[in-house]
């Protein structure tokens, strides 16, 4: 097959032809929101034990002084900086989310991007231009692999982590285009393609591995487009080959029209959902219609009974076993169940509505939380199971002590193109995760650095506060990481 026509081919040309110009003034800006919704995770993510860890990994490597991570004081290589913060980014399950693939593209992508940066010198046009690059090419290789019929991942329901396997291949892409032309970039993906990984069995039966993915996806970009720079080189039809990616990944069921229909003319980037609630997505709406409840001054104790209707394959993830997720143990199983995503709406919390701090082990034992779980029945809803998964929809129905039935109906997610979080909304967000390791000055820097990314020079002075946080702060206000077999 031709090297012009393979479909590495038509992404490398289309990432080497595209010019800062031609995108969109709305993308640009979401860019710069995302970047300032990831470096505050991974400020409030620096004091995890996982965190410490990768970190102390990274260190222990050595090499060339090129980039900043997250706590650490000294310039790593731009890879390891990358995997640091990749790490973080995706630590507290609060990153961004496209829909319906059910990717997580931008931990992955800005720190590849960022440690790449730094390492080459490129200004802040540049580094929008290859965010947008590697965020677009990472939701396009994942809705190659989404089945439309049965409204799921082909990489999910193969056990493979469709984020950092598509992530690489897009920090890829975005790294490449920071340094040379299609050729290199084509090659990068070909050689990345035998670096992207990443299986879930974790969010299975435990463990905190997921947890890397995305630093490895970023680590790996940095690390395949350097080889190439190098002399290495991949195969031109490294996606749709016999031997390829979609292949080797999904047995070749994939859609090649879902990579190429109108790239470079459409974007996806504002299609990727911001997370406003560090839960599992598919609770958000109930947190929502709860909340709803609560400002039109319904409190717990005039509440005889809920339903929570959600969509049908929903129901397992947040709603299953009924017993355990009426009583979740640790914060961290607190964020998948519906029951506490409905008590935490009705009695309101930080952040957007909620912020880390309502989702402690604490709070997920709290006798008056555990009484509004109590009275929670979670059901599947047709109206939103049709929905799904364009949308992660739910209908919350409150029959009261004195006989009245409200019903709320949240039909869209909040942090989609249907219901944007502005600029302001994520500063606020921003500022609910930095303040656990960022002074307010500190903030205010960072935030008016990403506010005005289009005009920097150079990304150094992003990482002047975030390479030399307090990493030692205290971790109570964080989600636990036990993990039972209970929320399996």
């Amino acid at each position: 097959m031709s090297t012009e026509t393979t479909l590495a081919q038509q992404l490398a040309d289309f990432a080497a032809n595209l010019h800062y110009d031609d995108i969109p003034v709305a993308v640009v800006e979401s860019i710069k929101a995302r970047v300032l919704d990831i470096l505050g995770i991974c400020a409030a993510a620096a004091p995890l034990e996982t965190s410490r860890g990768a970190r102390a990994w990274a260190m222990e490597q050595g090499g060339s002084a090129q980039a900043n991570a997250v706590g650490v004081a000294q310039a790593l290589p731009a890879s390891l900086a990358a995997f640091v913060n990749g790490v973080l980014a995706h630590s507290l399950d609060y990153d961004d989310t496209h829909l319906p693939s059910v990717l997580h593209p931008s931990a992955s992508v800005i720190p590849a991007v960022l440690a790449a940066a730094q390492a080459k010198g490129a200004n802040g046009t540049e580094v929008i231009r290859a965010i947008a690059i590697g965020l677009e090419t990472t939701v396009r290789l994942g809705m190659a692999g989404f089945d439309k019929e049965s409204g799921n991942s082909v990489f999910f329901e193969h056990g493979q982590h469709a984020t950092s396997i598509c992530g690489t291949m897009g920090a890829a892409t975005a790294v490449a285009a920071l340094y040379g032309d299609a050729t290199l970039i084509r090659n990068s993906l070909g050689v990345a393609a035998s670096m992207a990984s990443g299986i879930i069995e974790s969010n299975r039966t435990g463990g905190t591995v997921k947890r890397i993915h995305c630093g490895w996806a970023a680590h790996s970009a940095i690390s395949a487009v350097n080889l190439v720079r190098f002399g290495l080189t991949g195969p031109p039809t490294v996606l749709e080959g016999r031997f390829g990616f979609y292949q080797a990944w999904l047995h070749g069921k994939f859609k090649a029209s879902e990579i190429t229909d109108g790239l470079g003319k459409t974007w996806s980037i504002q299609d990727i959902f911001f997370k406003p609630y560090p839960a599992n997505h598919f609770t958000h709406a109930a947190v929502d219609a709860a909340a709803a409840l609560r400002r039109a001054g319904i409190t717990p104790e005039l509440i005889e009974s809920l339903v929570l209707g959600v969509p049908a394959p929903n129901l397992r993830t947040i709603g299953e076993p009924i017993e355990v997720k009426r009583r979740p143990e640790t914060g961290y199983m607190a964020q998948f169940s519906g029951p506490y995503a409905v008590a935490a709406g009705l009695l309101g919390g930080g952040g957007l509505e909620v912020g880390l701090d309502d989702y402690t082990d604490e709070l997920a034992q709290d006798p008056v939380r555990r009484q509004i779980m109590a009275k929670v029945n979670v059901v599947p809803d047709a109206e939103c199971t049709a929905i799904f998964p364009m949308q992660f929809p739910a209908v919350l129905t409150a029959h009261l002590v004195d006989g009245r039935t409200i019903v709320e109906k949240v039909l869209t997610t909040r942090g989609g193109p249907d219901r944007p979080l502005s600029f302001d909304e994520l500063s606020r967000k921003f500022r609910d995760n930095a303040q656990r390791t960022l002074s307010s000055d500190a903030m205010d820097h960072l935030e008016a650095g990403c506010r005005d990314l289009d005009q920097s020079e150079n990304v150094n002075d992003i990482f002047v506060h975030l390479s030399t946080i307090d990493a030692d702060a205290p971790t109570a206000s964080i989600p636990s990481t036990h993990f039972t077999s209970a929320t399996v």
